[in-house]
């Protein structure tokens, strides 16, 4: 019997809901409502403004344009 295990971006969602207490959603929302496109454009915005650890940020960037801006 074959565990689900998340891999890829997904896999830092529960750590990062746990150290920021906002929800994953929230941070897609934010990211897709940011004039700012290019992925390092995003994560670099989400570090110096939200806070947020380079692999933190870079996850959700990548996972919500994966997903379509």
């Amino acid at each position: 019997m074959a565990e689900n295990v998340v891999k890829g971006p997904a896999s830092y969602f529960p750590s990062i809901e746990k150290k920021y207490g906002r929800p994953v959603s929230e941070w897609q929302d934010l990211i897709r409502s940011s004039p700012l496109t290019k992925h390092m454009e995003l994560v670099s915005w989400l570090k110096a403004e939200h806070g947020l650890g380079h692999g933190h940020a870079n996850a959700l960037v990548a996972h919500t344009l994966a997903e379509g801006k």
